[in-house]
């Protein structure tokens, strides 16, 4: 009862902040024209079963006048199910598109949100694959939520219609065994429901294992699917190394699991399909073995026998609806803790960059980039590197220098403010742009254009500038190609994507540039040619480069050296002669 009452708690805070948004009136509409017309559906069947004993009477009394009357009254019924139950799936997929779109926009914003999904990745979080989350687990969740929920509520509806029409015939016609009269109050009801609960207790015991089977066979695909990705993003390097049987080994391997747990899950479907297969083939004869007594006993006609019959299988299929539902209920469970794990891992993300103690980046009125008091830690805590009374003045050229694994790259991150580990205090002069580049720049895929002007809105250069500023680093023949829509990081070098990245720079003209090993990929003539552009392009500018080579020095007027002491590395001044 604990897990079943945690999982609806879950259910709870994962579909209801829909109907509370700005779509709720829309949300709520939609929800209440859904519910109207399985409640219509559900009316409809009680007088479906109401013209069963109609019907079937007229023909074993051979009235032609009242078949005739009672077929085109079923006609009418007939006309109204179709026209309802095509309204019903309409309006269902269209409330599935609008849920399934808000929550897709609100778990991107909270993955996206502030660099939160860099930091779930640096704290080892739970939800693996985000993207399987985002695009298969919201679009399960909503359409396992409707068609569960909605059938759930017709299952609850159907019962008290029934069960009512049910009661009623069992005191028309007693229960007659071996010739004998016995007067069990709503026998047939008590039938329903003691079929019903031991079909429900034998598929739970057979099929509850579907739940975890089903939550790992997610994980199995997704790690498989992510591995492929990462072979294809990677193909260069894997063929220069002649890589290809070990990453089939180790793709069989993960596939490997796929497959294990997937045969797990046929032997378990199998068993609870052999139950519920023999479950639904004796449902169409139990009622009749119940009930017909009664009728050859001349007690009920062959009109009531119909109705009766039709009677009991609504209530036996009600009480039965978690039978039918089992596999369904079972995958849907598996996407509940999969997202409920995605929305904790957000949280612990979020809490990471809040909770004391973090690196906090305050709005200063400095012209100067200041860390006071700044300690730098890995995730797990422990001292990285650490700078206090720092200085990086508006307009003036920085080297930081250091040993590999020092901690240069982090020192970076930290002052842009994606990372939160450690203690202290960054300023940051207010309004000032920062704008980082790494070793290996990112562009989206697309047209040229939108990859260097990333991540600025379309439009907000025109042509011509943005031609210039790739001309100005060198890369002529790209110039004339703003338009071609490509895999930018793969389509070019490193050396020429470095380029482009310091075409961006100039394009947005930051007050800060701090550069990576940026220029790594180039030689030195080439990279002393962007140093020079920058300086010029850039002249307010403070260029803080990560860099080891000695010709650097020439386009700085002030080194940073990260030396280790007793916590780590910590930041000194140092002369212009790099080690």
């Amino acid at each position: 009862m604990k897990g079943i009452a945690s999982t609806l708690a879950i259910i709870w805070r994962l579909a209801t902040p829909y109907f509370y948004s700005e779509d709720r009136r829309a949300g709520r509409l939609l929800l209440s024209a859904v519910i109207a017309t399985e409640l219509s559906l559900v009316a409809i069947n009680v007088l479906l079963n109401q013209w069963n004993n109609r019907f079937y009477n007229a023909l074993q009394d051979h009235n032609w006048d009242a078949f005739v009357s009672e077929l085109m009254f079923f006609c009418l019924l007939a006309g109204a199910y179709i026209l309802l139950a095509v309204y019903q799936v309409y309006l269902n997929q269209w409330l599935q598109i609008r849920w399934r779109q808000w929550m897709t926009k609100a778990y991107l914003g909270h993955w996206l949100a502030a660099a939160n999904h860099y930091r779930m990745q640096l704290l080892g979080d739970a939800a693996d694959n985000p993207d399987q989350r985002i695009a298969e687990d919201i679009q399960l969740f909503v359409e396992r939520t409707l068609t569960i929920g909605i059938g759930l509520l017709s299952a609850l509806v159907t019962l008290g219609s029934f069960v009512v029409i049910l009661w009623t015939l069992s005191v028309a016609a007693p229960l007659h065994i071996f010739g004998t009269e016995w007067n069990i109050p709503g026998y047939l009801v008590w039938a329903a429901l003691i079929y019903a609960l031991a079909g429900t207790y034998l598929t739970h015991l057979i099929g509850w294992p579907l739940v975890t089977l089903n939550f790992n066979q997610q994980r199995y695909e997704a790690d498989f699917r992510f591995n492929l990705v990462r072979v294809r993003e990677n193909s260069e390097q894997i063929a220069l190394l002649k890589g290809e049987p070990a990453e089939t080994e180790r793709l069989v391997d993960r596939f490997g699991r796929v497959v294990a747990n997937w045969l797990l899950i046929m032997t378990r479907t199998k068993r609870l399909t052999f139950f519920t297969a023999s479950y639904s083939q004796v449902s169409i004869v139990f009622p009749y073995v119940v009930v017909s007594p009664a009728y050859f006993a001349g007690k009920m006609q062959l009109g009531g026998l119909m109705q009766t019959a039709s009677a009991f299988n609504s209530v036996q299929t009600s009480l039965s609806f978690f039978i039918n539902v089992y596999r369904s209920l079972a995958e849907w469970r598996s996407v509940i803790q999969r997202l409920d794990g995605f929305g904790l891992s957000v949280i612990a993300a979020q809490a990471a960059a809040h909770t004391p103690p973090v690196i906090e980046v305050q709005a200063g009125d400095e012209r100067a980039v200041e860390l006071n008091n700044v300690a730098v830690n890995l995730p797990s805590g422990v001292p990285l590197v650490s700078a206090d009374h720092v200085k990086l003045p508006r307009g003036e050229p920085v080297l930081v220098n250091g040993p590999s694994g020092s901690g240069k790259s982090t020192l970076f991150r930290a002052i842009a403010g994606i990372w939160p580990f450690g203690s202290g205090r960054v300023v940051v002069p207010k309004d000032a742009r920062l704008m980082m580049l790494p070793q290996r720049p990112y562009f989206p895929v697309g047209s040229l254009a939108a990859a260097v002007t990333y991540p600025a809105e379309a439009g907000s250069y025109d042509t011509q500038q943005i031609r210039e500023a790739i001309n100005a680093v060198g890369l002529p023949a790209l110039a004339q190609r703003l338009d071609e829509e490509a895999h930018w990081n793969r389509m070019l070098s490193l050396g020429e994507q470095q380029r482009l990245g310091i075409a961006r720079a100039l394009l947005q003209k930051p007050d800060f540039l701090f550069l990576d090993e940026a220029t790594a990929s180039l030689d030195e003539p080439s990279e002393a040619v962007l140093y020079r552009l920058m300086q010029e392009r850039l002249p307010g500018a403070a260029i803080i480069s990560i860099g080891h080579r000695s010709t650097l020095a020439a386009f700085h007027r002030r080194r940073l050296a990260l030396e280790r002491d007793a916590g780590g590395y910590r930041v000194h001044e140092a002369g212009l002669k790099p080690d």
